[in-house]
């Protein structure tokens, strides 16, 4: 029975195996537990497994170890990379003073849980409008420079370096090599995606990896590497994977590529292509022309056949024979306006002569002229003595007014 020492002070210590089996005690006491996590180290010795398992989300990271005995019972296709659950129990080792979990059991993670993940994700990023096409850049038509995020040496980047110089051979590349698998792949991606975008002189990027099952995959779908993706300005090009693959990466990205080949023809015009449109583009200009320039020809020479541009004095000779005929009738017009009013001119010199003064003195009478050369119209205005002018129809005299002679009385 082991004595309790009681608290540990810095004049009564406890000593090193003390602390030791306090350590070990407390952790046998968790038992056993279920985890997840990734295989990042997985490594053979003496029959017995040697690994670590990173947390999916957090930088943690714990060792485990597998026993031959419990090795056998386990999947053999587990490797590092692989996302797994165990069945562990904490294990402190006294005289080494490490920790380790012991593994019992070890299986793949369920594709359908793996996929229920995704799916949310998907439905969240989705909400917020992350996937909204009108969120999409276009892509330049002849892009000055390309960034390329690749594994290094990888195929991808093979083919897409080759494809696109074969296109457009002065193309040029600004290649990013980055892990695209593993728990270091989002973080590399991401920060080459921030890197690329920030340049100037990159007018679109390309992520490249060439396929991979869905597990390996699942590093694009990663939740900071696509909203890193969905706030660049510069336009992306997701090709990292086949056609039935689909990464959050996809949904985000300018445009999805099926393959990096996919990408590189994508993405840089093919000069032999271009040259060709540019020649057939030539040739349809120069047959319009072409065309134009004979129909025009032909019209005028249509113009110059008529008779109007052939000769000119036609127009006077066909129309000659109509302008007598306007100038006869014209003449004839304006004599007889001429002659009817030459008649009503008559008329009417005679009706005012008719009513005229002098026609009135012709017929025997006179106009009487008071001294101040009123006409007399009243015996009341020229008493006897009044001196008169008296107009005649040749001329005039003058008179005084005399007392009207007496009638003599008739005889009884």
């Amino acid at each position: 029975m082991t004595i309790d020492p009681g608290p540990s002070t810095v004049d009564a210590p406890w000593p090193v195996a003390l602390l030791s089996n306090k350590i070990k005690g407390w952790i046998d006491r968790l038992g056993s537990v279920w985890v997840e996590g990734e295989i990042t180290q997985w490594g053979l010795s003496g029959g017995n497994v040697y690994g670590k398992l990173k947390d999916l989300d957090v930088d943690a990271t714990v060792g485990f170890t597998v026993w031959s005995s419990v090795k056998a019972k386990l999947p053999d296709d587990l490797k590092q990379g692989d996302r797994v659950i165990a069945l562990v129990k904490p294990n402190y080792w006294v005289k080494g003073g490490t920790l380790t979990m012991q593994v019992f059991e070890m299986r793949h993670v369920g594709l359908g849980d793996l996929l229920e993940r995704l799916e949310r994700l998907r439905q969240k990023l989705r909400a917020e409008g992350l996937f909204d096409p009108a969120r999409r850049k276009p892509l330049p038509f002849l892009p000055g420079c390309v960034g390329l995020i690749t594994g290094k040496d990888s195929d991808a980047e093979k083919d897409v370096l080759r494809n696109a110089q074969l296109r457009w051979p002065a193309v040029a590349f600004r290649v990013v090599h980055t892990a695209v698998q593993g728990d270091r792949a989002s973080g590399e991606v991401t920060a080459a995606l921030k890197l690329l975008d920030a340049d100037p002189e990159v007018d679109v990027i390309i992520v490249a990896r060439g396929g991979g099952d869905f597990q390996n995959l699942l590093v694009f779908s990663d939740e900071t590497l696509v909203r890193t993706a969905a706030a660049c300005v510069t336009p992306i090009v997701s090709a990292i994977g086949h056609e039935a693959d689909r990464p959050l990466l996809d949904e985000v990205a300018s445009l999805r590529a099926s393959t990096p080949t996919d990408a590189a023809k994508r993405v840089v015009p093919d000069v032999a292509e271009e040259l060709s449109r540019v020649q057939q583009a030539r040739s349809r200009i120069q047959s319009r022309v072409t065309s134009f320039v004979v129909t025009e020809i032909d019209r005028l020479e249509q113009l110059r056949s008529r008779p109007v541009l052939a000769s000119s004095s036609w127009l006077v000779d066909s129309r000659a024979e109509e302008l007598g005929r306007y100038i006869g009738r014209s003449t004839e017009l304006i004599d007889l306006l001429i002659e009817r009013s030459r008649t009503r001119v008559g008329e009417l010199r005679s009706q005012l002569r008719a009513l005229s003064p002098q026609r009135t003195l012709d017929r025997g009478y006179a106009i009487a002229q008071l001294p101040g050369g009123a006409v007399l119209r009243s015996e009341k205005e020229a008493p006897v003595g009044t001196p008169l002018l008296l107009t005649l129809a040749d001329g005039t005299v003058t008179t005084t007014v005399t007392p009207p002679p007496t009638t003599p009385a008739k005889a009884r």
